[in-house]
Order: structure tokens, then C-alpha cells, then sequence
């Protein structure tokens, strides 16, 4: 049978590949004084509040399980805007949210809207290698443009407008990143934003982290800056409901009604039972919990950094949000004899029975160099594989 082209252009997942082997290994070892401890999947340990799982139920018992509108229930956008308001200071009207099912759905259903065929994208790298398949799955090109550590692994103004051509559609954006944890800081968004609109380009920022951030530098949403901004958000993260694939995204007025025409023939709705759900994540109690997470979250980056660093694990850029450590192993791969990051991963899952994600899926330049430790995991694992870790490499 034959395949289609665009299918062809789409990469593994080696996140998803260098999990099930993990997974397979730790069906051996389970029964061991040594399981496997999983930090290679950015997924929060916390499920969704007690308040959240009596929505859903409730939704269910009284038979609320029907499609909603494709742009989702207008209650929740109503909520989401009001939680703009609050956490950000930011005005962002319901009518400009669309609620989609999960964050991926927002990224396909913007990339579907705005990239024509042999569009290209400037994204950075690294970056999360799902928000370039969405471009290519789009028919457009992710062009990926090299960053450092003193640009925190993010793009800038300069690198924005020196890489753009004929072809340029526009930027594509994630704040705080997914693998490395750091966000741009507002002003230089500002900067990027103005070289694309100067273009008359398209600026999409991915904001999934956004409510996980740790520092209030940083903490600020890209749609303070402009309308003109997109940005797409999820229930995953911050609000700790990854396998209920509910997202979001804000477009401008304009585009509204181009996505709704896809998300209903792509979509039909999101999930009516996770977004009757999701109405309880904005009650005060329920902020009131994820906040006190947020807070175990950054205890546990500030745990896990410095001991990373001294274990040989260079992490070059203290992680601003999210629950990523992007660390550089070129110095332990060279005590150990092992080639990259993707035999140091393997190594690390079969030596200290500690799962993690090397740098091949988030780019091109020297990604080779890098792994991603996810610390979603409770403090007592994060700390079990510090000290196996430290064994191992010892």
C-alpha cells in the first residue's frame, strides 16, 4: 500500500521508541529492590483534583455527554478568560478562545488555518519535535535555527529577521520550552513579534508551561503583547489533565470562524465530558491546590539542577518553568566511552534502572549532546535516582 508523502516526512517519536523500551525493561525488574523510575515522559505525578473527577462524574450521571459546539462550551471560555485576567492581567475575550481536544488538536487546527504549502516556519533548536510535524503534516517546512545557552535556547529578534526569506510564514514558539524549561523573556518576544508582523508573518507561541512558571520574570503570556498572537494552551500541565486531552487556543477574532469551520469538520467537539471537567479546575479551591503543586514542582527543580551539575550533568541554563532539566552529558559520555546522549540513555536505563529521553528528538544542533530528565516524578524518586545515578557514575 502505498504511502502517503507527508506521512513519510513525519520522524519517529523517539521519545515514544525510547519509552517502550524502558517500559520493557522495567517489566523485569519490578520485583526487584530496584524498579525502574521513570523521568523521561513530561507527565505531572498529580491526576486531576478530587472537585475535577466529581465534575466528570457528575457529567456523566445526569447524561451531559452530548457534542458541544466545535469551539467548545461557552461557560469554560468564559473561564478561561476570567483565568486570564486573574493569573496574567490580560484581557483575552471568550470569543477569541476556541477550546480544543488537547493541545496538539490547537497546533493542528492553527497550522491547518494559516500554513500554505512550502511555507516555512522558523521554530528553535532544540524544541519539541511534535510542534514541527505539525507544520510539515500542514505541508509547510519547520525550519530549525540553532540556539545557545546565552540565548537560553530560545530565538531571538536577530536570529528572527536574519533567517527569514520569500518563504517565511512566520515563527513558532514555546514558552516556557519543552526540552529545556526556559522561556523568552517578554521583551525580546516583544522584539521577535514586531520583526514579524513588519513581514506580515504569523507568530505562534505555545504556552502549555505557561502556568507552571517559577519565576515572575518570565511568567507573562505572549497575548499581553499583541492580538495578533496565537497562542495555544492545554489542561495537561498546570492543570494536571493529560489523558483527558483538553487544550485550548487564542486566535484573533478574525480567525475564528476558519477554525471553527475545521474543528468541525476535523473535530466535531472536544470532549464534553472533560470540559464539563474542567469548569471545576477554576473554582478557588481547586487554584488554590494547583498553585501549592506549582510550588512542589520548582522544590524539586531547585533539588534536582544543583545535583545534576554535580554529578557531571551540566544543566547551562537554570530551568525558568515547566519540569524539565535539559543537561549536556559530552563530559561523563567521554569518562564512560559511550558515543551520545542516545547510548547514554540506554546505559542510564540498564546501569541505574533510570529512564530518560536523549536529545535526538528535539533538533539538530548538537542535540547529540544532551538529555532530557523530566522531574514530574515525586521528590522521593527524583531523589532515588539522584543516588543511583551518582552510584552508577561513580
Amino acid at each position: 500500500m502505498r504511502i502517503s508523502d507527508r506521512a513519510q516526512r513525519i520522524e519517529p517519536f523517539y521519545v515514544m521508541e525510547v519509552a517502550k523500551a524502558a517500559q520493557a525493561l522495567a517489566s523485569q525488574v519490578a520485583h526487584t529492590d530496584r524498579p525502574m523510575i521513570f523521568l523521561n515522559i513530561g507527565e505531572p505525578d498529580f491526576t486531576a483534583p478530587a472537585l475535577v473527577q466529581a465534575a466528570a462524574s457528575s457529567a456523566i450521571e445526569s447524561g451531559a455527554t452530548q457534542y458541544t459546539q466545535a469551539l467548545g462550551m461557552q461557560p469554560l471560555r468564559e473561564r478561561i478568560s476570567s483565568w486570564y485576567a486573574a493569573r496574567f492581567q490580560v484581557h483575552v475575550p471568550a470569543s477569541r478562545i476556541v477550546v480544543t481536544a488537547g493541545a496538539s488538536a490547537a497546533l493542528q487546527l492553527a497550522c491547518l488555518a494559516l500554513i500554505n504549502r512550502d511555507d516555512e516556519i522558523l521554530t528553535p533548536d532544540p524544541s519539541y519535535p511534535c510542534n514541527r510535524h505539525f507544520v510539515s503534516a500542514a505541508d509547510g517546512t519547520a525550519v530549525l535555527l540553532p540556539t545557545t545557552a546565552a540565548e537560553r535556547f530560545q530565538l531571538t529578534a536577530d536570529k528572527v529577521a536574519a533567517a527569514w526569506t520569500e518563504k517565511t510564514r512566520g515563527v513558532l514558539l514555546a514558552s516556557p520550552s519543552n526540552p529545556t524549561g526556559t522561556s523568552i523573556h517578554p521583551d525580546e518576544l516583544r522584539r521577535i513579534h514586531r520583526v514579524v508582523q513588519a513581514r506580515g508573518g504569523i507568530t505562534l507561541v505555545d504556552e502549555i508551561y505557561l502556568g507552571l512558571s517559577h519565576d515572575d520574570a518570565y511568567g507573562h503570556s505572549a497575548l499581553a503583547i499583541s492580538d495578533d498572537i496565537i497562542s495555544i494552551n492545554s489542561f495537561s500541565k498546570y492543570f494536571n489533565m493529560t489523558g483527558w486531552r483538553l487544550g485550548w487556543l487564542v486566535v484573533p477574532e478574525s480567525v475564528v470562524p476558519v477554525i471553527e469551520r475545521l474543528a468541525q469538520n476535523l473535530f466535531i467537539c472536544p470532549s464534553t465530558i472533560a470540559q464539563h471537567a474542567a469548569l471545576a479546575c477554576f473554582e478557588p479551591e481547586m487554584l488554590a491546590i494547583y498553585e501549592q503543586r506549582r510550588a512542589e514542582f520548582k522544590a524539586r527543580r531547585d533539588f534536582f539542577i544543583p545535583a545534576l551539575n554535580e554529578l557531571g550533568l551540566s544543566v547551562p541554563v537554570m530551568p525558568d518553568g515547566a519540569f524539565y532539566a535539559w543537561a549536556d552529558c559530552t563530559a561523563l559520555c567521554q569518562r564512560l566511552g559511550l558515543k551520545d546522549s542516545w547510548e547514554f540513555a540506554f546505559a542510564a536505563m540498564h546501569q541505574a534502572h533510570v529512564a530518560i529521553t536523549p536529545g535526538r528528538d528535539f533538533g539538530q544542533a548538537e542535540t547529540a549532546q544532551f538529555v532530557r530528565f523530566s522531574t514530574a516524578s515525586s521528590m522521593g524518586e527524583l531523589q532515588t535516582a539522584i543516588a543511583r545515578l551518582r552510584h552508577w557514575l561513580n
